[in-house]
Formats: structure tokens, sequence, C-alpha cells
């Protein structure tokens, strides 16, 4: 069950993230190799860093499905934008996605963490980079400072998550219920911090 869980939290965050890191790419003008490059990247790359971590040789290297996935995604958007491509500049076409494929990553990640053994503070580390990772390696590639960075409440969503997930696991509930959980905190804080305009405290 652990891994049927696993599997649909990574396809959700497979396709979700290749859309917005699509959607990144299609505002920059960039072309379709650099429109595939980025999806691609901001589909896989959170997940790469967090097995590198636990010692493992990358999912999406062992095998096409991750791959595939991805590339799915990356078609979505620009079938997408070729239907509405007025609306791409409105924010939530990239937002909402991006909120589901960081609950997802972040669920993902704490399970591996779990499976992995790591500490409470492991658990916090691995599932907040497979969430941020992709994110922010799509941001650099484009030339910028990460928004996990500088502008937005993002990161702290999956921390709390991540801790949900320990607090649910370690108070005796299954792994199933404590992935609902990260799952739902993630997407729900961050629903919220999109609709509110929510940000962390700035010194400049």
């Amino acid at each position: 069950m652990v891994n049927e869980i696993f599997m649909l939290m990574n396809i959700i965050g497979l396709i979700s993230f290749a859309v917005v890191g699509s959607f990144k790419a299609l505002r920059e003008g960039l072309d379709l190799f650099g429109i595939t490059v980025l999806g691609i990247m901001t589909a896989l790359g959170g997940g790469i860093t967090r097995d590198l971590l636990v010692n493992h040789i990358p999912n999406a290297l062992k095998s096409f499905t991750d791959f595939s996935f991805a590339l799915f995604g990356v078609w979505l958007a620009v079938v997408f934008y070729r239907i509405f491509k007025r609306d791409i500049s409105n924010r939530f076409f990239i937002l909402i996605p991006d909120a589901i494929g960081l609950s997802a990553f972040t669920t993902t990640g704490a399970l591996i963490a779990h499976d992995a053994g790591v500490s409470f503070f492991g658990i916090v580390i691995l599932a907040t980079l497979t969430g941020i990772g992709g994110g922010m390696i799509s941001d650099i590639l484009l030339g910028k400072i990460p928004n996990v960075l500088k502008d937005d409440f993002y990161a702290s969503c999956a921390i709390i998550g991540a801790v949900g997930f320990y607090v649910t696991v370690s108070s005796g509930f299954g792994i199933n219920t404590a992935s609902v959980v990260c799952a739902s905190l993630v997407l729900m804080i961050r629903i919220m911090a999109i609709l509110y305009n929510w940000k962390l405290p700035r010194f400049s």
C-alpha cells in the first residue's frame, strides 16, 4: 500500500511540476527545447536530489516511467497554452498546479525519508527538498533568485506538512494516514497563502 501511495503522489507531482516548469518557460519565450528541458527538470529535480541524499540511484534514471510522466506534463502545458494563450498571464495557472505538485512531492519525500529510517530532522529536510527542489532548479535555469528564498510562503508549507507526517506516524497512526495528513496540510496551507498573499517577514 505504501508503494501505491508513493506511486500516486509521484505521478501527481511529476505531471504538476512539469506543467509548472513549462508554463514558466512559455512566459519567458523559450523555444520547444527550452520548454521541454525546464518542464522535465522542474519535475525531476527534487526527486533526484532526494534520492542522492539517501544514497539511492535516482528513480528517474532507473526507468523511463518518471521521464514519461514529465513529458506528458510538458505536452499538457503546451496544449493548454495553445488553446488558452491569452490566459497564461494569470498567475493562478502556475500557482495552483505548483501547489498540487508541492503537496504531492513533499509527501513522497516524507515517505522515502521514513523508509530510509532517518530522524525527524531528516524527514523534514528530505520532504522539503523534494517539494521545492524542482522549482528552485527551474528558477536558477531562468537566471533568477529562486522565489522560495525571497518571495513566498512556500517552503514553510512543506515543512509544516513534513512535521504533520512525523507527528501522525509517531502517534501510532499508519503511513497511509500520515501521507494524507501531509498532503492535505501542504495543499491547504499553500492555497491559503496564495489566496491571502501570506509572506514571511523581510528585513530590508
